[in-house]
Parts: C-alpha cells; sequence; structure tokens
C-alpha cells in the first residue's frame, strides 16, 4: 500500500506547491507526488490532473509530445485556481526510458508510437492510473474536475468511488514534429482532441 513519505512546500515558478511523495517504502527514489496548490479548496471539487512522467519532454523539451507543456500549464492552472497534479513514475506509457528511446528509434524508421512499441513487443500503453485513484483517496478528495483529453483516465475515475464533477480539456497546439503523435493519440486511443489546434 502507498504511504506518505516526505512532504513538503516548494516554491516554484507558477507559485507555491505542497508536495508529497508517496510509495509503499522510503527508500523508494522514484515516489509518485502530489503536488497540491497552496489555494487549493477541500470542500469545493478539486482540479485535478493525472500527469505521467516523461523525462524527454519535461526536462530535454523534446518536440515529439506535448508533455512538458501541459505540465507546465497544469501547473499553472492549479496556481491560479486550486487543485492537485497527481505526478505518476510511469515514463513512456510505462515502458522505462530505455525502451522509448529504442520506440523513438523505430518511429524514426516510420513507425508509429502505437506501432513502435508493438513491435518491441510491448504494450501501446501500459499505464495504470488506480495508482492515482488511490492516492486521492489517501488526501480524502471526494468530488473532482480532471484536466486531461484521455478517456481512459475519465473511465479510472468514473469507475471508483470519487466523483467526477466535470472535464476540462488541456489540449496544446501541434507542431510538425508532434502532429503524428497527437494524430495516433485521437485515432488509436480516442483522445478528446480539437482539430483546430492540430496540424493534421
Amino acid at each position: 500500500m502507498l504511504k506518505i513519505q516526505a512532504e513538503s512546500n516548494v516554491p516554484t515558478e507558477y507559485g507555491e506547491f505542497r508536495m508529497i511523495a508517496f510509495s509503499e517504502s522510503d527508500q523508494d527514489w522514484m515516489p509518485h507526488m502530489a503536488i497540491i496548490a497552496k489555494n487549493t479548496d477541500f470542500t469545493q471539487p478539486i482540479n485535478v490532473r493525472f500527469h505521467s512522467e516523461c523525462i524527454t519532454g519535461e526536462v530535454f523539451h523534446s518536440k515529439k509530445c506535448e508533455c512538458g507543456q501541459q505540465l507546465d500549464a497544469a501547473m499553472s492552472f492549479m496556481h491560479k485556481n486550486g487543485g492537485i497534479i497527481i505526478y505518476l513514475r510511469q515514463e513512456g506509457r510505462n515502458i522505462g526510458i530505455i525502451n522509448k528511446l529504442k520506440a523513438y528509434a523505430l518511429q524514426e524508421k516510420g513507425f508509429d508510437t502505437v506501432e513502435a512499441n508493438l513491435e518491441l513487443g510491448l504494450p501501446a500503453d501500459d499505464r495504470n492510473f488506480g495508482v492515482a485513484i488511490e492516492i486521492l483517496k489517501i488526501l480524502n478528495v471526494k468530488e473532482i474536475n480532471l484536466l486531461t483529453n484521455n478517456p481512459q483516465k475519465l473511465k479510472f475515475v468514473t469507475d471508483s468511488s470519487i466523483r467526477l464533477n466535470k472535464r476540462i480539456p488541456l489540449q496544446m497546439d501541434s507542431t510538425k514534429e508532434s502532429e503524428a503523435y497527437l494524430k495516433t493519440k485521437k485515432d488509436y486511443f480516442g483522445h478528446l482532441l480539437d482539430d483546430e489546434n492540430t496540424a493534421y
């Protein structure tokens, strides 16, 4: 079972957040995180973002995906409106950075993001958002507004005891490098994306 292992207030360029580390062991160097905006009102439906780790997009600003932009936008939104980002250590749809780079190499040969994973013998998406539900329950969150374009995340909430009040879209404009990735998200995974914001 996940437990709160440590927590602290952390000032960021978007404002101050309470950061809480969750793992089964206090020796875990890669815990899941809850990043809670200072002005969050726990008596109202809480704005929540389930965000999976993406070192290429968030740290190295890769143009192949919009993950870094989504995290920045979510932090800005939560600072202004209150809310929680559940940061999940599920790099590359939970295949890890080594396999993710192998998949990128296949994409350079013409595979799309799903085909590359399958060619490596890996699932198209191996993430488990049940972890995020568990964290919300530990935080005693009862009702949320979910910032997402992903119907799978919505289903994890609606199948849980946490009430989904509404969905808030979090769509970034595409680039020439990310348009194929976003098209696969929409066509294969059914992400709720508006074509007006994309180049495809």
